[in-house]
């Protein structure tokens, strides 16, 4: 973090990234993505052999692909994540997708401590841990170049009912990024949250299956309302939301930070 950095710089030629939660859904279109951009993409999950298949398969595509099983929720865990990271390319990370994350909610008089803690836990302070990590001992932008880009969602800009573990933990990421944009920008690091809305994934599956035991009714019925709330009249892809997140890695998008910017068809047009 000591780099001066002028306006000009650029990125690095191959640049390492490292992104969390990248075994499925959003995750993997974002490592699929950096992959086929020239990323070196390091990925984590905490199902190991998960990682395994999911860096065999981007392997096999042509990508160039490394990756770890990590609890994002544990301080040594990020640690050993993070120097396992730039110890694979021999380069400090330069990117990093704070993509993990989970649903939860309910009635919240009904919410247990459990509940809330663990959705707290899994979508605001995974970003601080494997953040701070980054910053420090993997070294993001000592070179005087590096992006952050934070997986939010509609629901951090607009309250979810029956969800508001959700909603707040992904308010408070939108808040950390702004606030973190603005710290690092001399050092030449942009900081921008991707707030998807709804996209289908194997998590938007288990949202429309608990909305469905919810209303006493079927997770058809549940979908139908929620496109019908979506002017485009459909769900977004995870390829959508990862062309975004790519997208703000480049040096046309060095000039975008501090931003909480949507992929959502319309839904959260605020």
């Amino acid at each position: 973090m000591k780099a001066q950095p002028t306006a000009m710089n650029r990125a690095p030629e191959r640049p390492v990234a490292l992104v969390t939660g990248a075994t499925s859904g959003i995750g993997l279109a974002i490592a699929r993505d950096l992959g086929a951009r020239g990323h070196r993409v390091f990925l984590c999950a905490r199902t190991e052999s998960a990682v395994k298949q999911t860096v065999e398969d981007l392997r096999a595509e042509g990508l160039d692909v490394e990756g770890a099983a990590a609890d994002v929720r544990d301080r040594a865990s990020v640690a050993a994540l993070v120097a396992a990271a730039a110890l694979a390319f021999d380069e400090p990370v330069s990117v990093l997708v704070n993509n993990v994350g989970r649903s939860g909610g309910g009635a919240t008089a009904d919410l247990t401590d459990e509940l809330w803690y663990e959705v707290i836990d899994t979508n605001l302070n995974s970003v601080f841990l494997v953040t701070r990590e980054v910053l420090g001992r993997g070294g993001l932008g000592a070179a005087g170049w590096g992006r952050i880009i934070n997986i939010a969602s509609t629901a951090g800009k607009q309250g979810v009912l029956l969800g508001a573990p959700y909603s707040a933990a992904k308010h408070a990421v939108v808040g950390f990024t702004k606030s973190l944009g603005k710290e690092l920008a001399p050092l030449g690091v942009t900081v921008n949250a991707v707030c998807p809305g709804y996209v289908e994934t194997p998590t938007a599956a288990l949202v429309r299956s608990g909305y469905a035991q919810v209303w006493d009714t079927t997770e058809q019925y549940v979908q139908e309302q929620f496109e019908a709330r979506i002017p485009l009249g459909r769900y977004s892809t995870p390829e959508e939301v990862a062309g975004l997140v790519g997208y703000l890695t480049t040096d046309l998008a060095a000039s975008i930070t501090a931003q909480a910017l949507n992929v959502c068809g319309g839904l959260g047009n605020v």
